[in-house]
């Protein structure tokens, strides 16, 4: 695979077309044979972000919250070790396909070690926030999908959260978080007023201004949306059937 870069994916919408950059992903795979210690960043970065699905299979399949934490973070462990990047040849188009996919070959072999896990320290591979993720696993409704749907479902939900996340950051860094609140009903086709009168005063802007403000956040979120899923593809071509797949997860 090719490390070449073709676009740039850190330019801005201003600067014109952007480059698909040498994602996360396609280093972890690059480095597998040659230099691992070279991909444990980006690996790490990916596992941080898309832990919670890995943390609710776990629970859905049946463990305690303890048990949860204790499975994900040994799960962490190898896969962060030198010899765990042996697992990245399966589904290596996609590390949702290949994290779900060796979790649950994990999760076969490893259940019955948690309590010696147990007894030999708590391990704290990633720092990984679960009182409020055990809340939200609690609140989620229960669903007749199979494990894969409801992790790809759950995969879906986290990479928008990250994407959402990052478009609320840029605004706040760049003094407009007062603009981000007022139309950010946008991102979810839910603008309401956001061309009214009542909106342009509030914000001390044109209904024209509004408008043109409204359309250049929900382009700048599809712009980070299709950024965020390059980092866990292999190429730029594969970037628009993952999007229609997790898409096609979400309205599950």
């Amino acid at each position: 695979m090719s490390t070449s870069t073709s676009r740039d994916l850190n330019s801005t919408p201003e600067t014109g077309p952007r480059v698909f950059a040498t994602t996360r992903w396609s280093v972890v795979l690059a480095a597998r044979d040659t230099n691992p210690a070279a991909a444990v960043p980006a690996l790490e970065q990916l596992c941080r972000t898309y832990w919670y699905p890995l943390y609710a299979q776990a629970r859905r399949s049946g463990s305690s919250p303890a048990d949860a934490e204790d499975l994900t973070q040994g799960f962490f462990a190898r896969l962060l070790a030198r010899d765990g990047f042996a697992l990245a040849d399966q589904n290596r188009g996609r590390f949702r396909s290949f994290l779900s996919a060796a979790f649950q070959h994990f999760l076969a072999n490893e259940r019955d070690r948690v309590r010696a896990r147990k007894r030999g320290g708590h391990l704290q591979i990633l720092s990984l926030d679960v009182a409020p993720a055990e809340e939200r696993f609690l609140q989620e409704p229960a669903t007749p999908c199979t494990a894969e749907q409801d992790f790809d479902r759950r995969w879906a939900l986290a990479l928008l959260e990250v994407v959402f996340g990052r478009l609320r950051q840029e605004y706040v860094d760049a003094g407009k978080g007062g603009l981000f609140q007022q139309i950010q009903g946008a991102v979810a086709g839910d603008d309401g007023d956001a061309s009214g009168v009542a909106r342009a005063e509030a914000l001390g802007m044109s209904e024209g201004a509004v408008r043109v403000a409204t359309h250049r956040l929900r382009r700048r979120y599809r712009e980070l949306l299709r950024e965020e899923i390059a980092h866990t593809v292999e190429g730029p071509d594969a970037v628009d059937e993952e999007l229609r797949h997790l898409f096609a997860a979400f309205s599950q």
